[in-house]
């Protein structure tokens, strides 16, 4: 079922939707009957660190000061001052 409400509305009643919207009702918000949002109840998302480990491979020259960078940041060394 779908529970379609105003911005006015959804303002003095919220907690009334947030409640609705997890307990699996399907709640929009419109504002002049045109519909803007869906409530919908947060879902917890995995997060695995690392887990590109073993995928690519790189060598320490990527750590390596990039010449063209430092002269961006600090100009021309061989430029007399």
């Amino acid at each position: 079922m779908t529970y379609v409400v105003n911005i006015h509305e959804a303002k003095t009643h919220l907690s009334r939707l947030i409640e609705r919207a997890v307990n699996g009702e399907h709640v929009v918000i419109s504002k002049a009957g045109k519909p803007l949002v869906d409530l919908v109840p947060h879902r917890e998302q995995t997060v695995v660190f690392g887990g590109l480990k073993g995928q690519f491979e790189y060598d320490d020259s990527a750590f390596d000061i990039d010449p063209d960078i430092q002269e961006m940041f600090y100009g021309d060394a061989d430029a007399p001052a």
